[in-house]
């Protein structure tokens, strides 16, 4: 067996199309993704900008500068703690034709009761209605102590000129949660499932009605349990070296936010590893079908899959979860991410020993399929 093994892993490492799919791609496409969205929470968002004209009627609270309105000196205290949004005071007619012209997002109408004008809704604009919503709130806030407490107006005020965040989104874990990762865990899920190109050339050389090799390899002595057993070690140890540099690469040099140390992650890569190929292999084993069209069954079944897992969208998953959550429970590039979400985001063993023990039972049902259909074929002539 030792011969059969190392002759099937020169001959495999010999076909670039089992080099490009399984290993090169998930690179390029890990690096795309890195560079266009992985650093999204790391970017600054641009300042928004807006103007503000000042109106004849304008109301003061009691307490403060009797110089100065109330709406203005919120924004600037905005602005001096944060790049938030920038303001600039403007006559009606400039604000107006500075909105129209694009350089600024909307214009604040100061007064008594503050007011905003805006010619598009977007980002910018959010940013500007929940500027002036957390004034108006505060405005209200104040006018009841000011009513109620006299004596704890200054307190209220100095407690509400804190702007900064108050809140951290943590797992219950206590890790923090990062809104991309679950588009990397899932592009490791696709990465494995890509397996199933070097479980095709498997597939292809231990049928005799698909290639001459395949043909003399049957015509010989050894069982076809050994066959498929060989073929699938020699797949399996290729594909699973790929896996290896591909999360090195992701958490060593593109450094994602992989919480887990790299040994933990290894068992969940070295049983994804196993599925592509298997899976690969079981799709080229059932029917007579063309090359091409088993080939696009592969491509299909594997985007599918990775796009129910999250691959394009997060939310894509959750979707699924919650409307046919059987679906996501047999799905191997879903079980895959979330067995890598269970040990970098939340402390969830029972889950991930679920989600392993789910992937191994498909393993064996795919790997006992292969070998059923396989042994099975009987060849009158080749």
């Amino acid at each position: 067996m030792l011969d059969m093994i190392r002759y099937s892993f020169l001959t495999k490492i010999k076909k670039r199309d089992l080099v490009f799919w399984p290993l090169i791609f998930p690179f390029v496409l890990g690096t795309a993704m890195y560079f266009s969205i992985g650093q999204m929470e790391e970017a600054d968002f641009e300042t928004v900008r807006a103007a503000l004209v000042r109106e004849a009627e304008q109301g003061n609270v009691e307490g403060e500068d009797s110089g100065k309105e109330i709406f203005p000196i919120f924004l600037e205290s905005l602005e001096e703690d944060s790049d938030l949004i920038l303001t600039e005071e403007m006559t009606g007619q400039e604000a107006e034709e500075a909105l129209e012209n694009g350089e600024i997002d909307g214009i604040y109408y100061d007064g008594t009761d503050p007011s905003l004008t805006v010619s598009a809704s977007g980002f910018p604009q959010s940013i500007l209605q929940m500027v002036l919503e957390s004034y108006m709130e505060g405005k209200e806030t104040l006018e009841d102590v000011a009513a109620l407490h006299p004596e704890g107006f200054a307190a209220a005020v100095r407690s509400m000129e804190d702007h900064g965040d108050v809140v951290e989104q943590v797992s219950l874990g206590g890790k923090t949660t990062d809104g991309t990762a679950q588009l990397f865990y899932a592009l490791l899920g696709m990465a494995c499932l890509y397996g199933c190109f070097i479980g095709y050339s498997s597939a292809m050389e231990i049928q005799a009605n698909l290639s001459p090799l395949a043909a003399r390899r049957c015509a010989g002595p050894v069982h076809r349990l050994s066959l498929v057993v060989t073929e699938i070690l020699v797949s399996f140890g290729i594909h699973f070296v790929n896996m290896l540099l591909l999360l090195a690469y992701m958490k060593f040099v593109l450094k994602l936010e992989f919480a887990g140390s790299y040994v933990e992650m290894l068992p969940v890569v070295l049983m994804g590893s196993m599925i592509g190929v298997t899976m690969g292999m079981f799709i080229t084993s059932v029917g007579k079908m063309g090359e091409g069209v088993k080939i696009g069954i592969m491509v299909g079944a594997s985007m599918a899959l990775s796009f129910c897992a999250g691959l394009m969208n997060p939310d894509i998953k959750n979707a699924v979860d919650r409307s046919i959550p059987l679906l996501n429970r047999v799905n191997p590039a879903a079980l895959i991410s979330d067995a890598l979400y269970c040990l970098n985001v939340y402390d969830a063993p029972e889950r991930y020993a679920q989600d392993m023990m789910i992937l191994a039972g498909l393993c064996v049902l795919l790997t006992a399929g292969t070998f059923l259909i396989i042994r099975r074929e009987r060849y009158v002539s080749i």
